[in-house]
């Protein structure tokens, strides 16, 4: 999108200031609009000698009866965008901005043209205290409001607007005219889901510089304005808590459609979803309100998501169609709206037990073992294994029990680059999340040299079977997984064989309320000759793929994969569609 740009000047009685404004910001080559908001006699005057000089670069607009600033500003960008911009940059008339920081505004606008860039003002000296730290109060409201911190400050007169969103939202809400406009503006475009660049920039109050801002009539309207937009806030709540925690829309790809059905099948080309906040928010309800009540706000944020994941509802329903195909004598659920729901609704479920159980809110009375045996032997052994898991029911919290309960070292070797915004809000809630994961790009023979170690030392090291890392895209192995061939990593068995260690398979469910564990050996250890190689590897993939079958089954909302497993590298896929 091509950026042009225009600056929108509001201005009321600055006759003094208005001139070296002006003279500061020609050099940047822009348009300027200056909204003369009823100005007095000797204003207009100033402004008129102004307008012809400058023509014309300059173009005046007057309105008859003073409106307050938002009205100024809404009357400069609604000429802008009938004028042909896409953008108009506000900036006060009374000279405290630094105009030389308007070609970085620009910039911004060029990298985001849907963002709004705000100015994050940079005070020396000349700052009135009451009014710096009055800002702050107001801060924290937005924050509140907006359910982000999108927005570090939404008082700052020098920002630049996207004018087709700003003018959107003009004509359908009653914004306010006078000074709580640059607020309440921010906030509802926020609710839109705009974005927000944010520039540092220097602002000065020059000595008995002219203030329009009455500090009782000003705060009264604020206050009203922070009143309607929390209530605006509360109304929107779920709506705003979904967009911060369900995932992010990936941006389509300039591709043609056979290498769109390919990234249909790649799982790590889908961008890691959700903000950090939003996740914040979810684990800060979690310790205040306890899981009962934070629970609840899971099903609003589903629903957004059910509505408008089209792509993971499609992989959903594509999932519960072979379930159902491949096992016809059994009751599976049907594929439709409501499985999807449940699936999604276990999968954000499950997040939040991960929270529960790294803050201790899970104990190991909330967990049983459906047969101990092999893991109380192989703890008493002493020996280290290898545990092949899946992306089913919640291994990150059984890790968790065994940190809280000290029993076992379990560290979880996790694909990096995923889930590094939710791993991070998970190592806040404990001290040793991050000591107990080991981040890997592939599993070859690097990898068990840095993993042998720990075997050595007696550690259960967790890793996922039923994913293809992105490095490892050739290194795969066909096995038939619920009526139809798919594609299951090597990694798993070449590291297994490196190390020389036992392999159990493990899988965490969430049964009736609780969770149970399910802990079975797998093999005492995996031998990969070299002429027969191939023929091994398939044998274990398969093996492993009947279990995920069994418990993909067992517990059939619980399997969290929201790509097209059964889909071929090359973009085809096996089996029916």
């Amino acid at each position: 999108m091509t950026v042009s740009a225009v600056i929108v000047i509001p201005i009321y009685n600055h006759k003094d200031e208005i001139g070296a404004t002006l003279e500061r910001l020609m050099p940047h080559g822009l348009p300027i609009f200056v909204v003369d908001d009823g100005s007095n006699e000797a204003t207009q005057a100033v402004l008129a000698a102004l307008a012809e000089r400058w023509s014309p670069a300059v173009s005046l607009l007057r309105l008859d009866v003073n409106g307050g600033k938002g009205a100024a500003v809404m009357a400069g960008l609604r000429a802008a965008r009938a004028a042909g911009f896409t953008h108009a940059l506000q900036i006060d008339a009374d000279g405290q901005h630094d105009a030389a920081d308007v070609p970085r505004f620009l910039d911004a606008a060029r990298a985001a043209p849907d963002a709004v860039v705000l100015g994050r003002p940079v005070y020396d000296e000349s700052v009135p205290k009451a009014r710096l730290y009055g800002r702050y109060l107001t801060h924290v409201w937005v924050w509140i409001e907006t359910l982000s911190f999108s927005i570090p400050d939404s008082m700052c007169g020098f920002r630049l607007y996207p004018l087709d969103a700003a003018c959107a939202l003009i004509d359908a809400v009653a914004l306010p005219t006078r000074m709580d406009f640059d607020i309440e503006i921010l906030v509802r475009l926020s609710w839109r889901a705009r974005r927000f660049v944010t520039i540092p920039t220097r602002v000065t109050y020059a000595p008995g510089g002219l203030s329009h801002f009455d500090v009782v009539r000003d705060n009264v309207r604020i206050s009203k304005s922070h009143a309607r937009l929390v209530a605006g806030m509360l109304v929107r709540s779920p709506l705003l808590l979904a967009r911060k925690i369900l995932p992010r829309k990936v941006p389509p790809h300039r591709c043609e459609p056979q290498a769109r059905l390919e990234h249909r099948g790649r799982w790590w080309r889908i961008a890691e979803r959700g903000s950090r906040t939003g996740m914040r928010l979810l684990a800060l309800s979690l310790r205040v309100f306890g899981m009962r009540a934070t629970r609840l706000w899971l099903h609003p944020i589903v629903a957004y998501f059910l509505l408008t994941g089209r792509s993971a509802r499609q992989e959903s329903h594509r999932y519960f169609a072979r379930l159902r195909d491949a096992s016809p004598a059994q009751r599976t659920p049907p594929p439709g709206w409501r499985s999807a729901y449940r699936q999604m609704f276990a999968f954000a479920e499950a997040g939040l037990d991960k929270f529960a159980a790294w803050t201790g809110r899970v104990t190991h009375t909330h967990v049983v073992f459906d047969h101990r045996a092999a893991f109380d032997a192989l703890v008493a052994s002493g020996k280290g294994a290898l545990v092949i898991g899946a992306h089913l029911g919640n291994l990150e919290m059984t890790r968790a029990l065994a940190v809280h309960g000290a029993r076992a070292k379990v560290t979880a070797i996790v694909y990096t680059e995923h889930a590094r915004r939710f791993n991070s809000v998970l190592a806040g809630a404990h001290r040793n999340f991050s000591s107990r994961m080991v981040e890997v790009a592939d599993f070859g023979p690097e990898t068990a040299v840095m993993m042998q170690q720990r075997i050595d030392a007696g550690e259960l090291l967790v890793i996922v079977g039923d994913r293809v890392p992105a490095h490892e895209a050739g290194r795969v192995v066909d096995a038939p997984f619920l009526g139809a061939t798919a594609r299951f990593a090597q990694g798993p068995y070449v590291l297994a064989h490196a190390l020389g260690c036992p392999v159990y398979l493990f899988f965490c469910l969430k049964e009736r309320g609780g969770h149970r564990l399910y802990f079975e050996p797998f093999a005492e250890r995996i031998a990969l000759p070299r002429r027969e190689r191939a023929a091994h590897l398939a044998a274990h993939a398969h093996r492993y793929a009947q279990r995920l079958e069994y418990y993909c089954r067992k517990a059939p909302y619980q399997w969290f994969n929201f790509f097209d497993f059964w889909a071929r590298q090359s973009g085809e896929g096996n089996g029916r569609r």
